[in-house]
């Protein structure tokens, strides 16, 4: 008898317990004295590299907040955790994996993909369902017209990545006792929102200066080949080249720049670190500008890493390369979360939400604060040269540690 009753009686605990369980995903995934965090991401497809880099900059943030004793809210410290899903780099997908998350996972705290088109296409199901998503790698401006309430950036919304690079030709040309509105503009850049929202920024500015746009090529997203754009830049001899195709228009301009022989005296992309340029070419990648979102050389300094230097030299020390800010923005929107958690003192997802909406923070990546749409407008896109194999900050001007090196010098002069 006694037997009968004990098995009931663990019946309607393990009942109980289970109903308890469930019942925890309406405020946060918490499971004991951890915080589980969802994310799908590009493990496989066209953005793992990337991706690869995203992961990195999440566990970093992880390995360091745990390590610290974990976020306290409430009074009690909680470690972290996140449960990652492959995305495959596909939008499709990655929504059906975000609704998964939310529904089946019980994720309450969203970390963002990687790339403007992933993170497009899991805002609307995270703001469905009212869950807070930070991310770091979702630039595209159109991210923050649609009125979401429950999605915010840590980084620079695209149409200001290589604005820069027009403002410092424009610089270079009145120093040299030139108009800049003389100048020649050469645009190769990828149909994806990302890179064409980096479009828009470019034209803007050039209208601006009175700049005028010789060659303005869409890329088609599956990227193998630059040649014909590169046979135009090459006869009609701009004097600014922008790309923007992601790590693997960084690679094809590098190299098919020097196989064509043409010479430009300013080009400027995206995606140099990630795409590995300058291990991967040497000194074919010296004299281009970079834009990032964050550079070690930068004074940002925080409670958990550090300064900037110190959060690369750890990175490197961890990974074994040196970060790109595809991996140190990741970390930042970790660092984002734990802060607006604790000062929430709650798991109840509003009061999360209402916390990271009144963020003024300084990180190791640079400062944060976000508008009403969820914008970080504390912080300032950089443009980086290569010299010599290195990365040295040449703009904003007023920003620089190394003056920019001008006109690239020409092929047969190398």
């Amino acid at each position: 008898m006694l037997k009968k009753v004990t098995k009931a009686t663990s019946w309607m605990v393990g009942a109980v317990a289970l109903a308890l369980v469930a019942a925890v995903p309406s405020s946060a995934k918490v499971v004991g004295d951890t915080i589980i965090f969802g994310v799908a991401l590009s493990e496989t497809g066209k953005y793992s590299t990337n991706g690869k880099h995203t992961r990195n900059g999440y566990e970093l943030a992880k390995e360091r907040i745990n390590g610290r004793g974990g976020v306290k809210v409430a009074g009690k410290l909680y470690k972290i955790d996140i449960k990652y899903y492959d995305d495959e780099s596909t939008p499709a997908r990655g929504a059906q994996l975000a609704e998964r998350l939310i529904k089946q996972d019980g994720i309450k705290f969203m970390l963002g993909p990687y790339s403007s088109g992933l993170t497009k296409a899991i805002a609307p199901v995270t703001e469905k369902y009212k869950v807070p998503m930070i991310e770091g790698n979702g630039a595209s401006r159109s991210i923050f017209n649609k009125g979401y309430k429950y999605v915010f950036a840590v980084l620079s919304t695209s149409d200001f990545y290589l604005r820069e690079a027009i403002n410092l030709a424009a610089e270079v040309a009145k120093k040299n006792g030139k108009n800049p509105n003389s100048l020649k503009v050469a645009l190769a850049i990828e149909n994806d929102p990302f890179s064409q929202d980096i479009r828009a920024g470019v034209l803007e500015d050039a209208k601006r200066w009175g700049m005028r746009v010789v060659v303005d090529d869409k890329l088609p997203p599956e990227l193998n080949d630059m040649s014909a754009t590169l046979t135009k830049v090459k006869a009609l001899k701009p004097d600014v080249l922008i790309v923007s195709g992601h790590s693997k228009g960084a690679t094809l301009v590098i190299r098919q720049l020097s196989d064509l022989k043409v010479d430009v005296p300013i080009l400027a992309i995206t995606h140099c670190e990630a795409a590995q340029v300058t291990k991967n070419f040497g000194p074919l990648a010296d004299y281009t500008l970079c834009a990032a979102q964050w550079a070690p050389a930068l004074t940002y300094t925080d409670q958990w890493f550090g300064s900037a230097s110190d959060y690369a030299k750890t990175f490197e020390k961890k990974y074994g390369y040196v970060p790109p800010y595809q991996a140190a923005e990741s970390t930042a929107a970790v660092l984002v979360y734990a802060d607006a958690l604790e000062r929430a003192g709650s798991f109840d997802t509003d009061k999360v939400r209402d916390a990271i909406g009144a963020t003024i923070l300084k990180t190791f990546y640079g400062n944060v604060q976000f508008d009403k749409t969820g914008k970080n407008i504390a912080k300032p896109m950089v443009l980086r040269q290569i010299q010599k194999g290195e990365y040295k900050v040449v703009a904003p001007t007023k920003w620089a540690t190394s003056e920019l090196i001008w006109p690239r010098p020409k092929w047969s002069e190398r």
